[in-house]
């Protein structure tokens, strides 16, 4: 396949971004996407908040969308940006990239920004992981985000049973050996909709689940070893309650589902965690309004018909996210 450079599509990468965060106090938002509706919320919703953002593809969001197709969509987000007349740009992001060759084939493609996650290999061995990653994306600009610490949950492929805290004694070496332009950080976020069992959590008076607190010391320390660096925090989705009733009222399954609170999302955004990534709540968002369209009209089969209104209800979660907890609104 022929190599394609992300100028050539109209993207940015992370570099130029993450620094305006972190002297704003927020935090950039890195949506994940895995279909058009997706990708047309994310764009629009960005576009009317104002704020820039990162879209971020999965290995298997990859495969699924075809890897040259997701160019060209990339290319056309790029395209409604500039028809909207609006200042808001955005990174094509990996997410959770496993292997050099995986990291190396997106940036061939055009990816302008790669996380290589080597948290499951020995931190030795994860530090020669990502130092190869970083010095091929290097060639052509391309940022890099690594990880240390692991989070539990399900995301994709990503699975771990328990999360282990990233050690803040080893972020400078890692950092410095590697020369990853941001780090991902486990502090108590984890992936996917069960983010938390209830024997870990306590409950609020309307019964509804609330998770342990994050580990904001471990932060304020890992702030205090690399002062300035970018700061990453994964499976930072708050679950909507809301849209998990909806899900139950309409059919689905979603037992003790739940996120992380908004007001600690907040919190983090002032500090130097300048993207947080929201997967889950996007899923949710969608798959709680196409569950109900489709109840209300069990007749109904055109798929505009209940993707359409997904897609407006996603806007309106990213646009609530934007302005109201990540606080990037306005920014572009």
């Amino acid at each position: 396949m022929k190599k394609v450079s992300w100028k050539d599509i109209g993207l940015v990468n992370t570099r130029s971004m993450f620094k305006k965060a972190m002297e704003g106090k927020y935090a950039i938002p890195a949506y994940n996407f895995n279909n058009m509706e997706q990708l047309q919320a994310i764009v629009m919703g960005c576009v009317e908040s104002r704020s820039h953002f990162i879209l971020q593809v999965s290995s298997g969001a990859r495969k699924y969308a075809n890897q040259t197709l997701l160019r060209f969509l990339a290319m056309g987000a790029v395209a409604m940006i500039k028809d909207a007349k609006s200042p808001v740009k955005f990174a094509l992001h990996l997410d959770h990239g496993d292997t050099f060759e995986l990291c190396k084939s997106c940036i061939d493609s055009g990816f302008s920004s790669v996380m290589i996650d080597g948290s499951h290999h020995s931190y030795e061995d994860n530090i020669k992981l990502t130092k190869k990653v970083v010095q091929y994306a290097r060639k052509y600009n391309v940022t890099v985000e690594g990880e240390l610490g692991v989070l539990a949950g399900i995301e994709d492929a990503v699975v771990a049973d328990k999360s282990t805290y990233t050690k803040p004694e080893q972020v400078e070496d890692f950092v410095k050996k590697t020369g990853v332009d941001s780090l991902a950080i486990s502090i108590g976020t984890s992936h996917g909709a069960m983010k938390f069992k209830p024997e870990q959590c306590t409950r609020d008076e309307r019964g509804v689940l609330v998770p342990p607190p994050l580990r904001f010391d471990i932060l304020e320390e890992i702030e205090r070893r690399i002062p300035g660096f970018p700061i990453v925090l994964h499976g930072a989705s708050s679950v909507v309650p809301e849209y998990v009733q909806m899900i139950n009222a309409n059919g689905g399954k979603l037992k003790d589902a739940v996120g992380i609170p908004a007001e600690q999302l907040r919190k983090a955004a002032r500090s130097a965690v300048c993207k947080i990534n929201i997967d889950s709540d996007g899923r949710l968002a969608m798959t709680a309004l196409i569950r109900k369209t489709l109840t209300e009209k069990p007749a109904e089969f055109d798929p505009r018909k209940y993707l359409g209104p997904a897609r407006d209800e996603l806007i309106k979660m990213i646009v609530h996210k934007n302005k109201e907890v990540l606080g990037s609104a306005g920014q572009a």
